[in-house]
C-alpha cells in the first residue's frame, strides 16, 4: 500500500486540536476547571462569595481554551517543517517507509504504541507526545478500509 501527501494547514491544525484534546491530563484539567468555574458561578449567584473567584475562574476557563485550541496547535504548526514537505509513505507487513526529497525513514510496526482516527488523519504513535500524522485526503474508501485492518492488525487501540 503507497500514498503521496501534503498537509493542509487547516486540518493539521484540526487534528493537532484532536491530540491534545484526547491527553488525559488535558481532559481532567478542564473538567476541573469547569467544576471550579460552575461552584464559582453558584457561589457567586447565591451570594456566598465575592465576585473575584468568578472572575478568576472565567479567566483560566478562557486562558486554558485560548490555549488548548489556538495556542498549542498553531505554535507546533509553525515549529515543525515537517507540515510544509511532500511524502510517499508505503505500509508493508513488515514496516513503514515514508520518503521525500530530503530522505526516508523506517520504521518497524513494533515502534508505534497506538493509532487514532480523526476526520483527516490517521495518528500513528510512538508514544504519548510523539505522532506522525497520515492525511485521508488522497485516500479512497477501499485504501481507508485496508489500512485501517492493517493498523488494527498491527498496532491495536
Amino acid at each position: 500500500m503507497q500514498i503521496n501527501f501534503t498537509y493542509e494547514k487547516k486540518k493539521v491544525i484540526q487534528a493537532l486540536r484532536y491530540h491534545f484534546i484526547s491527553r488525559t491530563e488535558i481532559r481532567l484539567m478542564m473538567i476541573l476547571v469547569n467544576v471550579f468555574a460552575i461552584i464559582s458561578a453558584v457561589l457567586f449567584y447565591t451570594r456566598k462569595i465575592r465576585p473575584e473567584p468568578f472572575f478568576l475562574g472565567t479567566l483560566i476557563w478562557i486562558f486554558m481554551m485560548l490555549a488548548v485550541w489556538y495556542i498549542l496547535p498553531f505554535t507546533i504548526y509553525k515549529k515543525t517543517p515537517t507540515f510544509n514537505e511532500r511524502f510517499e509513505m508505503i505500509f508493508n507487513e513488515d514496516e513503514v517507509r515514508l520518503d521525500n526529497e530530503k530522505g526516508f525513514a523506517e520504521w518497524k510496526w513494533n515502534m508505534f504504541c497506538k493509532f487514532f482516527e480523526s476526520p483527516h488523519f490517521f495518528h500513528l504513535y510512538f508514544n504519548s507526545k510523539s505522532f506522525f500524522l497520515i492525511p485521508k485526503d488522497n485516500m479512497n474508501d477501499a485504501f481507508k478500509h485496508e489500512l485501517r485492518g492493517l493498523l488494527n492488525k498491527k498496532i491495536g487501540k
